[in-house]
């Protein structure tokens, strides 16, 4: 029989699997054909720095990982680039979790969107570098702007949809380990 505590993760863990596949499929699908308006967000990034500091054992960073690459493959990017960049994130945010647990959330939105900002501007200072083509600072600004707006929601659907909630300061899991 399978313990609780691991079934329980990786029933989050697949869900994430799931939740970023479809965002993966919606986002390819041709639903606006005009080039004009506002980019939709990156829900993947928004999802998984939510999950992160939520539940870091939900979201391990090899799952992290082969996630992103594998959006990057499919969305044509850079190979790893990106998948790279949000691993180094969401290490950043997972180092931070015990502290912004005691934060309210405004100060967590704060955090997550300097994240998604620092992570652009890595990310176009790389591909400036190795001088790759690179898409509208003004597109890709206006996309990380619409993730940090949705931060929001994420983390309200997260909550609502998966129970998933910030573990409180001396949680401890089924096991006795502290969350």
């Amino acid at each position: 029989m399978i313990d609780p505590v691991t079934s329980r993760t990786w029933t989050y863990r697949l869900g994430f699997i799931v939740l970023c596949a479809l965002f993966t499929f919606f986002r390819l699908l041709p639903l606006d054909t005009s080039a004009e308006g506002w980019p939709g967000p990156d829900l993947m990034l928004a999802l998984t720095m939510a999950w992160v500091l939520r539940r870091p054992a939900f979201v391990p960073p090899m799952l992290i990982v082969m996630v992103f690459l594998t959006a990057d493959l499919i969305f044509q990017r850079p190979p790893g680039l990106w998948a790279m960049l949000v691993l180094l994130g969401t290490e950043f945010l997972r180092a931070r979790q015990s502290l912004s647990r005691e934060v309210p959330f405004p100060v967590e939105w704060a955090l997550a969107g300097s994240v998604v900002l620092a992570i652009l501007i890595a990310y176009f200072a790389l591909l400036a570098l190795f001088m790759v083509p690179r898409p509208p600072l003004s597109v890709a600004t206006a996309r990380a702007i619409a993730t940090i707006g949705v931060y929001p929601l994420v983390v309200l659907a997260s909550h609502l949809l998966f129970g998933l909630r910030k573990a409180s300061p001396g949680e401890v899991d089924a096991l006795g380990h502290r969350l």
